[in-house]
């Protein structure tokens, strides 16, 4: 049975009962409206709340439309049912399910749901329309509990996945690695594994292998659709100041491609670590430097037409915002266009206003997604909270 939670925006006045009682979900609908209040975005586009959601990171959208998917840090996920203006209903799927950091989530073609929490890969079928029967048993089991990542580096750093289903049908999923700066007795381990790197495998868990290594920490990825490469967001090295090293949007035209870390720190910035140290041959830099422990994380592509045409085709992604830094920077949503050759070399902010210069932000997005009809979500797990931005022309 589904249970159903009374977070979505039609809620019943609670009335708080003492100071230290949790706010109401209407004091925190009308507490998070003002705040948004505060979010500049370019002309003609505006954001609202969509539900609260308790944990909510990630986003995915049923092929139809039919239902929102929402990955947590915790033990559960939930689904949103859209309504006109917000979500009709908010509820958990599969509630007897014994999910650990159920964060990455993903379709196929076939509507079939993948689930990576932090060492275990499953799937539900037809999840979009059938997610309100679904349950444990009917997960497909593509790696065990234990099976992703050897028990002995399973850790409490870096552990939320993401996932995608790339152009040749295939399950790709980042794997963090669980240092600031891997220690050198890991690197042969980790290189062979994935881990620190993004690894594919068949939609039945066959034919695991590593696709891309020398990546510290990615929590964002999305495939090109005008050419079917993979881009993907990278959190680099803490504790080298507030303005070292950037964080990263990689590019990986093909399987094979290192990206640097733990050489580089970020960008061409050299971890001291490994400083006097060669690094692999063949490095691949970033094609876009972000702004330093920003912590870029979520990622989409824009497919839709609503937009304006500027934004057709580029990425939007999530900067969750810094705490190695003096000054907090990040807590926006970026806008990068891709140019003819798939490369640019600028980000810009596109919704910002939840970092005020203070450390405490006002919101901390974390992913992306848009909707069928080309309006774009956004998840914030400070606030439990779903977005949705839209545009009318002025």
């Amino acid at each position: 049975m589904i249970r159903r939670i009374a977070l979505c925006l039609c809620l019943c006045s609670t009335p708080i009962l003492d100071a230290g009682a949790e706010p109401s979900p209407e004091a925190e609908t009308r507490r998070i409206e003002a705040d948004l209040s505060r979010i500049h975005m370019p002309e003609g586009f505006s954001i609202s709340l969509y539900a609260l959601v308790p944990h909510a990171r990630t986003l995915a959208v049923g092929r139809r439309g039919a239902a929102i998917f929402v990955g947590t840090d915790a033990n559960r996920i939930h689904v949103l049912t859209p309504g006109r203006e917000g979500a009709a209903s908010v509820d958990v799927f599969a509630p007897d399910a014994p999910f650990v950091i159920p964060h990455g989530l993903c379709f196929d073609a076939e509507g079939s749901l993948f689930v990576v929490e932090q060492n275990r890969i499953s799937s539900f079928p037809a999840a979009e329309t059938d997610w309100r029967r679904l349950a444990w048993k009917d997960a497909r089991g593509l790696a065990p509990q234990g099976g992703l990542i050897p028990a002995a580096e399973q850790s409490a750093n870096h552990t939320t996945r993401v996932c995608r289903i790339g152009p040749d049908g295939k399950l790709y999923v980042s794997l963090g690695q669980p240092y600031n700066v891997t220690p050198r007795d890991k690197l042969e381990l980790f290189d062979k594994i994935g881990m620190g790197g993004i690894i594919r495998m068949n939609r039945d868990g066959s034919g695991r292998e590593v696709f891309a290594r020398g990546i510290r920490n990615s929590v964002g990825m999305d495939f090109d659709p005008s050419d079917g490469t993979l881009w993907f967001t990278d959190n680099q090295v803490d504790s080298m100041g507030d303005d070292t090293p950037p964080g990263e949007l990689n590019r990986a035209t093909r399987p094979g491609l290192h990206f640097g870390f733990p050489w580089y720190g970020g960008g061409h910035v050299r971890a001291n670590e490994y400083a006097r140290d060669a690094p692999p041959q063949g490095v691949v830099f970033p094609e876009v430097e972000e702004a330093p422990h920003a912590a870029d994380l979520g990622m989409t592509f824009y497919r839709g037409s609503t937009f304006p045409p500027y934004y057709r085709g580029g990425i939007f992604s999530a900067q969750h915002g810094s705490w190695d830094r003096t000054m907090p920077v990040g807590a926006r949503v970026m806008f990068t266009r891709v140019g003819p050759e798939g490369k640019r070399g600028v980000s810009e902010p596109f919704a910002e206003g939840w970092n005020d210069g203070d450390p405490q932000y006002l919101g901390r997005p974390v992913d992306v997604a848009e909707l069928p009809d080309g309006s774009l979500l956004v998840a914030d797990d400070q606030n439990g909270a779903v977005y949705r931005i839209v545009y009318k022309a002025p």
